[in-house]
């Protein structure tokens, strides 16, 4: 039989580029509405910064609170395309919730309920993503993927930004911006209701505490390494923050945050190819290593040219953590693929909350010593990775 052409050209399975295809159309619809969402939830809806801060809290916690439920689920059942399918349906009908309600509870329940999709979809989708990339070149498809997914990131802030140049920063143009933003979300779930499903191995007698007993010692130990850098990891308003500390104005800021992305979208493709030549704990240890790197820059750095550099660095970092950590797991957990990513998800999502909470006590004491600390707590993790050996069987 003739190789698959698209496979040929891209150098991953053609399902690889059609989930991209569905994560970036996602993403396009997601990001357009949340770079305006802050200002249109204060200023239109009249609703207090302290008041985002907690629906932002809420959303965060919320976009993991569902990972090891949908992949357990997912693995229990064997099926993949049917709970990813949700997943992306239930962040799509969130949306709809813009256009019917301008109430800040309205806005609140979308922000929440849109994230509570994202945790839903998750798993299983990166487990049937790994089904249908082969451990060869697992690590690219996955680059890929997440490179696809970003690309909606660098796109969205650019359209909302064109749709509030064009009709002006009235109420009402808000209101065409969600509607428009819906068009994507619900063309992601028509796209992925055409891919063919890549079922797994039905685990029904299996709960919860069974599966996670069942979960290979190698997985358990990056677990350990994982969290420990996890708490490292804070929110990224705290590089905008330090962005702005050394002088760049709130309109420079968001092209920085757009040089992350574009950032992140070339290096993802390339960091994958590096860990399928070198090996996903190769790229595991230089992640830790950059970022530890990244931190140290900014906590002395002086000078724009210096932070612009850094943003490139996480934009690279972010690519090696976001796509490589889920291939290395896939090459971990062969048969409870959803459950393992899921978990380190859940996990790791839970831990991001006190990390932003002690970066942020640490910001008001010195700027510097959150970004200090967080280098300490990269170093520990790289060597907890390094002593545990979770790629060592």
């Amino acid at each position: 039989m003739s190789p698959d052409p698209v496979e040929n050209k891209f150098g991953v399975h053609p399902d690889v580029l059609r989930l991209g295809l569905v994560s970036f159309l996602t993403d396009l619809s997601s990001e357009m509405i949340f770079s305006v969402f802050a200002i249109f939830f204060t200023t239109v809806a009249g609703a207090s910064a302290a008041l985002l801060g907690m629906v932002e809290g809420f959303a965060d916690l919320s976009a993991s609170s569902l990972d090891y439920f949908a992949g357990w689920m997912s693995d229990r059942t064997g099926k993949r395309k049917a709970f990813a399918l949700a997943g992306y349906g239930f962040s799509t009908l969130a949306k709809i919730i813009l256009l019917i309600s301008s109430s800040v509870m309205g806005l609140g329940v979308f922000r929440v309920v849109e994230r509570l999709g994202k945790s839903f979809r998750g798993p299983p989708r990166d487990a049937w993503l790994s089904a249908v990339a082969g451990k060869a070149t697992r690590g690219y498809a996955f680059g890929v993927h997440k490179a696809l997914d970003k690309a909606g990131a660098v796109l969205g802030p650019l359209m909302a930004y064109g749709l509030l140049s064009w009709l002006g920063e009235g109420a009402s143009t808000y209101r065409t911006l969600f509607r428009v933003a819906l068009v994507p979300a619900v063309l992601s779930v028509v796209v992925l209701g055409r891919v063919k499903d890549q079922p797994g191995v039905q685990r029904r007698r299996e709960n919860m505490v069974e599966t996670w007993k069942a979960l290979s010692p190698r997985f358990k130990r990056y677990l350990v390494a994982a969290g420990i850098f996890s708490l490292a990891y804070f929110s990224f308003g705290f590089l905008l923050l330090r962005a702005h500390s050394v002088g760049f104005a709130a309109k420079d800021i968001v092209l920085l945050y757009a040089l992350f992305n574009v950032s992140f979208v070339a290096a993802a493709p390339l960091m994958g190819k590096l860990g399928d030549k070198f090996g996903r704990a190769a790229m595991i240890m230089l992640g830790y290593l950059i970022y530890l790197a990244m931190c140290l820059g900014f906590a002395f750095a002086a000078s724009q040219r210096q932070v612009v550099v850094l943003f490139i660095v996480y934009g690279v970092f972010y690519a090696i953590d976001e796509a490589q950590s889920k291939a290395f797991i896939a090459d971990l957990e062969s048969e409870r693929r959803a459950s393992a990513i899921g978990l380190y998800n859940f996990a790791t999502g839970l831990i991001y909350l006190p990390a932003s909470l002690i970066a942020g006590a640490l910001w008001l004491i010195h700027p510097a010593g959150a970004f200090l600390a967080s280098a300490g707590l990269a170093f520990a993790a790289l060597a907890a990775f390094v002593i545990l050996r979770p790629d060592a069987g």
